[in-house]
């Protein structure tokens, strides 16, 4: 018997390259449910490139507007064990981040109990062996993913390495599958030096500086891309309750807002956040996250309050200690923050708020403690040979110089713990070894800005119309860059087929 392997596409195309390739190498059969805008839908109800036995659009099954069942909700809640209103109340569309439209309770109860309902009939009707997505970053993509593991559906999760140009897939986001220590992992014999100069030539942040930078639209291409949107019609505000409230004359000056938040946050921070930083003194390193992220929302759901999360790491530290704080280079994504947050950053007794262009490097080198919630830089400081304490489990907390944060009140003595701990070389260069062997080459990124600067106008319109004949020539020519990411999902089915 085929085994059957369902996707979750959408707007990135990566996924519908993927199944392109898997059909073309592999005897499986293929669905998806799709999360695409009303342009782009038409390209998947026509398109001839990929057979799948059967496909779904998510939207189409979703209407909030329905009196809500609260007792299939609560049956739902102890079935799977996923909490409802942690993941709604942390959805960005929902709450604290858009102002489009207000979701009334009645509005998000009724959006959850038709997104369970249609993932659970969905996954009825087919039995899939495998769910094959990206990290999710909206509530929906989480609740069908925490819904597969609970059904014991093999996940493959595509992830971005630690490590620039590459990707790993698994079961849970960043955690290599079927390893819980280093115990058994056998160490190549390379020294911190060794091992520093590669994370440097490696390290994803490089890539990830270069994708915004690309992303950082100039204003030509954002006065072209409002004229364009402003000109077409929008029929996504009627049938998607993620564009509800997204009236031409709201985004238009939500638009013009953001444009001059960032320019005022800009100079702000030019202004007010330390560039001169004392590496002398002894600190402990906190580096903010970047707001509207899976690592803050899901990841971490207790913890997205970060100013609160500071002040409480700046209660925990022993005398003798500063905390300095780094606002994320990547927050310029989100417009940078609101001034009074870094104002509120900048009053908290022993705490430094230094600015976004000073060199990561730096602090990592000269810190006695890396705190992060959920963030890279817990395992960036491992090649200083600094310890980290972290919030959520992450790959790297298999490294026995990271610990994670399980109580807030425990953080005092935590630290006090951390700053005894002495890095061992040979864990870094088992972990490192462990990392190579279960990435492959595939640079993700690379691929997202193409598709983007083809089809979407630098990232500023997805809602655009879809050309099969240009999709058919990326495929042929795209062969050979998803050639290893095909392969290694085979391998994956194929080992998980045989064991």
């Amino acid at each position: 018997m085929k085994q059957k392997v369902l996707f979750w596409l959408g707007a990135d195309f990566t996924h519908f390259f993927l199944s392109y390739y898997l059909q073309k190498n592999s005897d499986v059969d293929i669905f998806s449910i799709i999360d695409i805008t009303k342009k782009p839908k038409t390209f998947f109800e026509t398109q001839n490139l990929v057979n799948f036995k059967k496909q779904w659009f998510f939207h189409d099954h979703i209407n909030p507007n329905q009196n809500v069942d609260e007792d299939y909700l609560k049956t739902f809640e102890e079935k799977y064990d996923i909490p409802i209103w942690k993941l709604a109340i942390n959805e960005r569309i929902f709450y604290r981040f858009y102002n489009f439209h207000k979701f009334t309770n009645t509005e998000i109860l009724s959006i959850e109990e038709q997104a369970c309902k249609f993932f659970e009939k969905v996954l009825d009707e087919i039995k899939p062996d495998f769910l094959i997505t990206k990290e999710p970053a909206f509530h929906h993509l989480e609740l069908l993913y925490q819904i597969c593991l609970k059904r014991g559906i093999k996940i493959l999760m595509l992830n971005h390495s630690v490590f620039s140009g590459k990707c790993m897939i698994s079961q849970k986001p960043g955690i290599i599958d079927s390893v819980s220590d280093l115990e058994n992992i056998k160490a190549p014999g390379r020294n911190i030096d060794e091992l520093r100069k590669l994370f440097l030539e490696q390290k994803i942040s490089k890539q990830i500086k270069s994708y915004d930078d690309e992303h950082t639209k100039s204003n030509l291409v954002l006065i072209n891309t409002a004229i364009k949107y402003l000109k077409e019609d929008n029929e996504n505000p009627k049938t998607h309750y993620n564009y509800f409230g997204r009236s031409k004359s709201k985004v238009l000056l939500y638009t013009l807002d953001s444009f001059f938040k960032k320019r005022r946050r800009q100079s702000f921070i030019d202004k007010n956040l330390l560039k001169d930083v004392d590496l002398e003194t002894n600190f402990v390193y906190f580096p903010l996250a970047v707001d509207l992220e899976r690592n803050l929302l899901i990841d971490a759901p207790f913890y997205t309050n970060q100013i609160e999360l500071i002040r409480s790491v700046a209660k925990s530290l022993p005398v003798g200690h500063k905390l300095y704080v780094k606002e994320n280079p990547s927050q310029v994504s989100r417009e940078w923050r609101d001034t009074d947050e870094y104002k509120s950053i900048m009053n908290i007794p022993n705490t430094i708020l230094i600015h976004p262009e000073y060199p990561s490097e730096n602090l990592l080198k000269n810190c006695s403690v890396v705190i992060t919630i959920a963030g890279t830089s817990g395992f960036e400081c491992t090649f200083y040979e600094k310890p980290a304490l972290v919030f959520v489990n992450r790959g790297y907390t298999l490294l026995p110089s990271v610990n994670i944060v399980k109580d807030i009140s425990c953080l005092p003595q935590l630290i006090r713990d951390s700053l005894k701990i002495k890095t061992n070389v040979i864990d870094l260069d088992k972990y490192v070894s462990l990392l190579d062997k279960n990435s492959f080459e595939f640079s993700w990124m690379e691929f997202a800005t193409l598709f983007k600067n083809k089809f979407y106008h630098q990232g500023g319109l997805v809602d655009v119309d879809i050309s099969e004949t240009k999709i058919k020539i990326m495929i042929k020519n795209l062969e050979s860059n998803f050639q290893e990411l095909t392969k290694a999902h085979i391998n994956k089915i194929n080992n998980q087929k045989h064991s």
